[in-house]
């Protein structure tokens, strides 16, 4: 996007017309069926929070898109707390299939916690439970902390990345397209070179940021092990690539900005910056879109636009509005205005087709984290834009020149909003899509409680069902060896109380249907926690008393 104070305003409106006829184009290729970027979870087996009637020898986790797992990441654990996933797990399109063994003990509330890094990039963990025979009184626990200590890093170091995509690309186009013949271009070659250094240091932080996230430590203690599982995924070498090409813009940038290169070295210039943009979307959401090469360019062009406008505003307010003179400034902001009309209208269109692609659906405007983020953005958005177009009525109206401080007054205000406006999407792009709301694993809903209960002896599943109090409520408890065979029992003596009502232990009167099995009614007068004991008498000598709290609504 290239801006001459000879730019015709026909070609503005060609250039307005071309960005409308792209928006609708996007907007009628989007799909009514979205794919889903920065993985979601959107079916387990066994399912979450099931109770299933065997331990399984798999668990199959299924996402949104493909992921690579983290390695020793992925695990599964026993009710007795012990870790039973066998080997690697093993990654099928978006399938992640986890092998496991049967446990010694293997009834019981069974804990699987995964970190995975989505096609997008992001790190993605999380965990679920399921039951065999009934849930244990207590899940097992898992032996590290699933926390992110990178997720703060990562959005800031995006944040300066986007300041210094600002700071490089604003002297240089000014420098090229109209910067005055006998104002100094010291000022703003520094500025430029400070952009480049911001945009290198932003990728490497970026990188050390997620793979904090992937492993799930501190950055500090972070080894060569754990960068290495960002290092060998795609995202690493669009990070590289993007630092080579800093490094490239970095040989070109001094003789453009300084005037002395000619036409080739500018367009070369031009072509790096370019192609370092288009490794901001690779490295996002849109590489896992509905239509990745759409959101690419969207996202560059969006990317490019923003950068045109906001960085030529931050150099015609540092350097040019109040050392250049007023007859050479009514030439400049004219040329400047329209140069930034054209950006705008790019920002807005490119912006309003990414958005629509990303949010998916209408009701993720306001009913997700993500279409909430944009909302904002947007308010923001329209107001800066209102002060854009003020200043812009005062350099049709020739007031600008003669008195530079309401521009310059008006372009802070723009400045310090847009800023706000780069916090919130370095947020936004680490932030879910609204097109994957609603898409996560549903939770299996079930009346009543159910409980898994052991001792050095013997194991006590019992659930009773519906758990309400006047209704009559059913007792079903099934008594187990350790190895999860059925274990006949004598007697059974089962009582219920409610301590903190003052109801004092009730016997229950017991049938047994099996040897290993025993059923009753159970009539609870008052909801509350209500304490229930069940003694399973298995010889002359030999008796276990698990108790375990039944909520009673």
């Amino acid at each position: 996007m290239t801006c001459t104070k000879e730019s015709p305003p026909g070609r503005i409106r060609a250039g307005i017309l071309l960005g409308l006829v792209l928006a609708c184009l996007c907007l009628t290729v989007i799909p009514a069926s979205p794919a889903a970027a920065h993985a979601v979870v959107v079916a387990t087996t066994p399912q979450r929070d099931d109770v299933v009637g065997y331990a399984p020898r798999e668990v199959v986790i299924t996402f949104s898109e493909p992921v690579a797992p983290v390695p020793g990441r992925v695990q599964v654990l026993a009710p007795d707390g012990r870790r039973i996933n066998l080997g690697e797990p093993e990654v099928r399109g978006a399938a992640l299939r986890i092998r496991v063994r049967v446990p010694d003990r293997p009834l019981g509330t069974y804990l699987v916690s995964y970190r995975v890094i989505s096609a997008d990039s992001h790190p993605v963990a999380g965990s679920f439970v399921y039951s065999a025979g009934a849930p244990s009184s207590a899940p097992p626990q898992p032996g590290r902390d699933d926390a992110s200590p990178g997720s703060l890093l990562v959005p800031a170091a995006k944040y300066v990345g986007y300041l210094g995509l600002v700071a490089a690309v604003g002297p240089t186009l000014l420098a090229v397209t109209m910067w005055p013949r006998r104002l100094s271009r010291r000022g703003a070659l520094v500025v430029a070179w400070t952009g480049l250094g911001l945009v290198a240091a932003a990728t490497a932080a970026t990188w050390v940021g997620q793979a904090a996230e992937a492993v799930g430590v501190p950055v500090g203690d972070l080894s060569p092990a754990d960068l290495r599982a960002v290092g060998t995924g795609t995202v690493a070498v669009v990070y590289a690539v993007r630092l080579g090409l800093v490094g490239v813009a970095a040989t070109l940038l001094p003789a453009v900005v300084r005037g002395t290169a000619g036409r080739p070295r500018a367009r070369a210039l031009a072509v790096v910056g370019l192609a370092a943009s288009v490794t901001w979307p690779l490295a996002g959401h849109p590489v896992a879109a509905p239509l990745p090469p759409v959101s690419i360019a969207l996202v560059t062009v969006h990317l490019a636009a923003v950068t045109v406008w906001l960085g030529g505003l931050l150099t015609l307010t540092a350097f040019l509005l109040r050392r250049t003179h007023p007859r050479v400034l009514a030439r400049i902001l004219p040329a400047w205005s329209r140069c930034a009309t054209l950006a705008v209208c790019w920002l807005v269109v490119t912006g309003l087709g990414q958005a629509a692609i990303e949010l998916g659906r209408p009701s993720a405007l306001l009913g997700s984290a993500y279409g909430r983020l944009l909302c904002a953005k947007a308010a923001l958005l329209a107001a800066v834009l209102a002060v854009a177009a003020w200043q812009r009525r005062l350099v049709r109206r020739r007031v600008a020149a003669t008195r530079p401080r309401w521009v310059a007054g008006a372009a802070g205000v723009e400045l310090a909003a847009t800023a706000v406006v780069l916090a919130l999407t370095a947020v936004l792009v680490q932030t879910p899509p609204g097109r994957n709301a609603g898409t996560e694993a549903a939770r299996v809903a079930r009346e009543g409680v159910a409980r898994s209960l052991s001792t050095d002896l013997l194991t006590v599943q019992f659930d009773v069902y519906p758990a309400q109090a006047g209704a009559v409520n059913s007792l079903h408890a099934y008594v187990y060896t350790p190895t999860a065979k059925p274990l006949p029992v004598v007697e059974w003596t089962v009582t219920a109380a409610l301590p903190a009502a003052g109801v004092e232990p009730m016997a229950v009167p017991v049938d047994t249907p099996e040897p290993h099995h025993a059923s009753a009614e159970m009539r609870f007068p008052v909801p509350g926690e209500w304490t229930v004991r069940i003694t399973a008498r298995i010889s002359d000598v030999d008796q276990s008393t698990v108790t375990a709290t039944v909520p009673v609504r």
